[in-house]
């Protein structure tokens, strides 16, 4: 096979078993069992209809009121949205495409599997009396289009989406999808009421099959797909690889299932986050065929786009978020709309915490519509890609506007009441649901999200040169860093954790708002006794995705040991046969969210697969090994007590610098910075050396023991 890092065994007998194919746009699941088969999906293949804009009639001040009388039913009536006809699904959703299944005469079936660094997957098959055959199938990384080789003599099965989710879309209005007629292949376009339609088509061309697909009106769609479907781009995918792997930092971890993950998230990211593809949601362009994906596949944005996104800074590929920065240009009308209208404040900008690729709110999730961090949230990550890459551009286009229109949001929401700043309705992601008690005064993990915009935003003002709002400062000295509740850090006024919880909102303060130093003597005691307590109500009620932010919190706190046991515990958990990253455990028994087969004493049918698990792992490595905190880079800050060697490069921090080290004896022997752009470097290493000196561009500087 060729020079693989990545291998698996067969079966993979799901979906989301299989090995991901992803550009961002086209998604493909290679799995199975009898046979080979691949899952085909399109990101964007949305039906509309259902999503409602965020707010017709609902303000800040009606919601406060209605909260503070217990107003059930008023508070519903704001946010719940009548149907818009007797077809119209709730809200909108992605849609899957289809299954191509690959029979093969001899009975060959997938024995196992091996993808190199240059993004080619070699399959290989046996039958029953042992004969061996490859099939090498690739991704075209700027086309929807998949090419398989070795497969030219299979009988080929392409069965759409709707084979499965048919009852369902049939309820909403939307028809059985028609066939393509091709000579040389299969092909079907799937029709949607009111949205663009998607066109699969499978074709054998010189002894090599195709997979296109392409989204568009009906007959364009489908002459895409057909035309795509005819020879590999000109563009060579494997360049793509080349350059992917000579930017993103090379990591040796002395633990073979953490390096195993790492550098099957690494080839995930490629895929999820592809810099000319589709904006990334919960699953990506990995949508199941045989159901609707769980939670539309929309995007979330009180922590799983940002934890998805977040990883493409440390690991040097700042161009991933241009997908994601484009979407949100794009809705930045409506972001302020719905700013100025719901806040009453001119220039506020309202993010909704879940939203299709319109802006257009998903559900009725009244908390999670009124959650200011999710814009809080997203404008930090902005400034942090400013401040990884130093593009002016980022800063003034993108950072600049969501950082002043949060601000101006919490401006809006605040009181002031004997010198002090209070958020009176504030709320801490999922805690309680969308109960009419699911809110509080001082929610600490807004009053986190404000102070880290409030602290951004003088340092963005100099940089562009522009004035400094002293209302800055005002929060800073007025409003508290975080509630207190028996001398540990509450949920909200009067709260503290009750019971274990997926969200640790109430510590964002120490990531990724990182808004307190948390080593600083007036914080300390309070976060030791906080996170004590966190871990006497444990993770019985922890999703998959939240594991890393666990991870990440101990090595903020210089818990190394910690911060590895909880990544070993989301891969024992909550990845499943082909390490595919769950919502919920693959099993019962250790946690309460498991998928299902207590009872069953069988697996279900349908496992919620999210990619937010897989990045967030990428981020709980880089934390680990190198630390951007406000008096510099901290490199290796703690080393866990049984890594005895390790070694990484080309780690980039805030002020544009790749960094790498080596530790031998578990010890730092040496430290390696290259500087991007020049600047002042402050760096600390956990060998106990302290440097502070200005770097020239392409300056590079080896720190030796």
């Amino acid at each position: 096979m060729n020079n693989s890092h990545l291998t698996w065994t067969f079966p993979l007998p799901r979906p989301h078993c299989g090995v991901a194919l992803g550009n961002g746009t086209q998604g493909v699941l290679v799995w199975g069992d009898e046979w080979l088969c691949l899952t085909i999906a399109r990101a964007g293949f949305w039906d509309h209809r259902g999503g409602n804009p965020f707010t017709t009639s609902a303000t800040f001040p009606k919601v406060r009121a209605l909260l503070e009388a217990d107003d059930e039913a008023g508070i519903k009536a704001l946010f719940i949205q009548a149907p818009k006809n007797d077809h119209s699904p709730s809200r909108p959703y992605q849609i899957g495409g289809a299954r191509l299944e690959l029979h093969f005469a001899d009975g060959s079936r997938p024995h196992s599997a091996a993808m190199g660094r240059d993004g080619v997957l070699e399959v290989e098959l046996k039958n029953d009396v042992g004969a061996s055959r490859q099939v090498r199938i690739e991704m075209s990384m700027d086309d929807e289009l998949t090419w398989i080789d070795g497969a030219a003599d299979a009988q080929l099965r392409l069965r759409p989406s709707y084979e499965w989710v048919g009852e369902e879309l049939e309820q909403h209005g939307i028809a059985a999808p028609h066939d393509i007629g091709i000579e040389d292949g299969l092909g079907f376009v799937q029709e949607l009421p009111d949205d663009d339609a998607l066109a699969i088509v499978v074709r054998k061309w010189d002894e090599r099959l195709f997979i296109a697909t392409a989204l568009g009106e009906v007959e364009e769609a489908s002459k895409e797909a057909v035309a795509r479907a005819r020879t590999t781009p000109d563009t060579d995918s494997r360049y793509f690889w080349a350059r992917y792997y000579r930017d993103v930092p090379t990591v040796q971890l002395p633990d073979a299932t953490l390096q195993h993950f790492w550098d099957l998230a690494i080839h995930k990211q490629a895929g999820i986050t592809t810099p000319n593809g589709v904006a990334a949601t919960l699953q990506g362009p990995w949508m199941e065929e045989y159901a609707l994906p769980p939670w539309s596949n929309d995007y979330h944005f009180n922590i799983n786009a940002q934890m998805i996104y977040w990883p493409a800074l440390a690991t040097n590929r700042l161009e991933h978020f241009a997908p994601l920065w484009a979407m949100i240009r794009e809705w930045m009308p409506v972001l302020q709309e719905n700013g100025e209208k719901f806040f009453g404040r001119k220039g506020a900008l309202m993010l909704p915490h879940a939203v299709d690729d319109r802006c257009q709110v998903v559900g009725t999730f009244w908390t999670g519509t009124i959650d200011h961090a999710c814009t809080a949230w997203m404008a930090q990550m902005a400034w942090l890609h400013y401040r990884y890459g130093l593009d002016a551009s980022i800063l003034r286009d993108v950072a600049w506007p969501l950082l002043n229109g949060a601000f101006e949001g919490y401006w809006a929401m605040h009181d002031e009441k004997d010198g002090s700043f209070s958020l009176p309705i504030s709320v801490s992601p999922e805690y309680r649901g969308s109960q009419m008690n699911a809110w509080g005064r001082d929610a600490s993990f807004q009053l986190a999200a404000w102070h880290q915009i409030a602290q951004s935003l003088p340092t963005a003002a100099a940089i562009l040169g522009e004035e400094i709002d002293p209302r800055w400062g005002e929060v800073e000295s007025k409003l508290p860093p975080y509630n207190l509740l028996n001398e540990r850090i509450a949920l909200w006024n009067g709260l503290e954790l009750e019971e274990s919880h997926r969200h640790h909102a109430h510590l964002a303060l120490i990531w990724p708002f990182m808004s307190v130093d948390p080593f600083d003597a007036q914080h300390w005691d309070t976060i030791v006794r906080t996170i004590e307590f966190w871990n006497r109500t444990g993770a019985g009620q922890w999703t998959g995705w939240c594991i890393p932010w666990a991870s990440i919190l101990c090595s903020r706190l210089e818990l190394p040991d910690a911060a590895v046991t909880w990544m070993h515990w989301m891969i024992d958990n909550f990845t499943n046969e082909g390490y595919g990253t769950l919502h919920n455990a693959d099993f019962p028994g250790a946690s309460s969210w498991h998928d299902g087969s207590f009872h069953r004493r069988q697996k279900p049918a349908v496992e919620v697969m999210q990619m937010d698990a897989t990045m967030g792992f990428l981020i709980a490595v880089t934390e680990l090994l190198v630390q951007n905190r406000p008096d510099g880079i901290h490199v290796l800050p703690k080393i866990p007590r049984r890594w005895k060697s390790l070694s990484f490069d080309g780690i980039r921090t805030e002020g544009a610098f790749l960094v790498g080290a080596t530790v031998e004896g578990g010890k730092v022997v040496e430290v390696r910075v290259k500087s991007e752009k020049g600047g002042l470097l402050r760096l600390f290493s956990g060998s106990g050396d302290k440097v502070e000196r200005e770097m020239a561009v392409g300056e590079e500087l080896i720190l030796r023991q």
